[in-house]
Formats: structure tokens, C-alpha cells, sequence
């Protein structure tokens, strides 16, 4: 069954698609796109918004991925420094806080879609078992599989997507797939850390 949101909305999940659940940094984002015809990337000072009604997440993902920036030597400031968490945070409402604010570029993090996944395994029972084993008597383990277990989890799609505010373009957009997370300020971390390595990558940022 599969859930899916208006990007109008803010997902009450933006926490789950934070999460790695064993995948490493290199693997979270499943697809990228690059504007080929945009040219010489020279951002002074990027606005970061994250599209949620949890305010604690947006607030930490948000400074996490100021933190970042500046760490690899662009000035970078939060929304919600300029968004009331009341408000709603969309390209239109970004764009034009990040040109107030004299932001060049602006991140905005949003969740598309909702997927509730069923695992189903094998239930594996050790027991013990009594006997006589040559000249010795003793036990030993062995194990027996019983009734088939199920496991239910959400994997959530967001996307990120950095624009150039002054010529009104986008300049590259990035989907990741990930599932709830347990340790949401270590998952948050990470995925900031993918979004900075990506960018680096294609030479939008500068390098550390």
C-alpha cells in the first residue's frame, strides 16, 4: 500500500526519511539531476528550509545543514530564522525570504511519499537437545524454525533541491529513500553529510 502526499503538505514522517537503517552515506540518495546548461556555481550565502510541522526536526536539519555549509566555506543561514513555523514553506515563500535576506541560493528539503513495507521471515527456535554422544553423555543446541515472523516499517522518498534564487533556476535536485530512523540526530548528521558530498561532487560547493 502505498501513501503518497501533496508537496503542498508537511509530512509528520520527515524524521523517517533521515534515517539510514544500515545504508551507508554513498547509497542514500538513489538519483540526482544536474541543470547542464547552468554555469560557474559562486554562492555566497545559501538559506536552508525543510518542509515540516515536527519544529524540532525542521530546526536541527536545518542547523545541521548551516553547519555544514559553513564548515566547507559558504555562508548559510536556517529558514526558520525568517519562516514562522506557523507558515508554510514552499519554492515561491524560499525564494523570496532567501532574496530578503540577501541569500544567493536556497536548499529546500521536502518529503514526497509514504510506503508501508512487510517483511516476512523465518522464526528460528534453539532447543536443547539430551543424548549420548559416543563414550560421553551431554547435551548440545540445535535449532528448529517455526512460525513465519512479520515486520512492518515505512521507507519514505524526500527530496532536496538547491536553487540559484538570483537567475531563478534550479541547479541540481537529489531523491533519497531511507526508513525510520532510531537515532534521529546521528541519521540527520548523515544525510546532510550525503547532500554536502554530492553537491562537492558535482562541483557546486567548494571542497573541504
Amino acid at each position: 500500500m502505498k501513501r503518497t502526499f501533496p508537496r503542498a503538505a508537511a509530512i509528520p514522517f520527515l524524521a523517517a526519511m533521515l534515517a539510514l537503517a544500515g545504508c551507508s552515506t554513498g547509497n542514500l540518495l538513489v538519483s540526482q539531476w544536474s541543470n547542464p546548461v547552468y554555469t560557474s556555481p559562486s554562492f555566497k550565502r545559501i538559506m536552508v528550509a525543510a518542509s515540516s510541522e515536527e519544529t524540532a526536526i525542521r530546526r536541527n536539519l536545518e542547523d545541521e545543514f548551516v553547519a555544514q555549509l559553513k564548515a566547507s566555506g559558504v555562508d548559510a543561514l536556517p529558514s526558520y530564522r525568517h519562516i514562522p513555523e506557523d507558515q508554510r514553506v514552499d519554492e515561491a515563500k524560499l525564494k523570496q525570504t532567501a532574496r530578503a535576506a540577501g541569500a544567493d541560493a536556497a536548499v529546500l528539503v521536502r518529503s514526497l511519499s509514504l510506503e508501508r513495507k512487510t517483511e516476512y521471515y523465518p522464526a528460528y527456535y534453539p532447543s536443547p537437545f539430551f543424548g549420548v554422544f559416543g563414550p560421553h553423555v551431554g547435551a548440545t543446541w540445535y535449532g528448529f524454525y517455526g512460525a513465519t515472523g512479520i515486520r512492518h516499517y515505512d521507507v519514505v522518498t524526500s527530496e532536496v533541491t538547491l536553487y540559484d534564487v538570483g537567475k531563478n533556476e534550479i541547479v541540481w535536485t537529489g531523491t533519497a529513500r531511507a526508513v525510520q530512523p532510531e537515532n534521529v540526530g546521528a541519521a540527520i548528521k548523515d544525510y546532510v553529510q550525503a547532500v554536502i558530498k554530492a553537491l562537492q561532487e558535482k562541483n557546486l560547493l567548494p571542497r573541504n
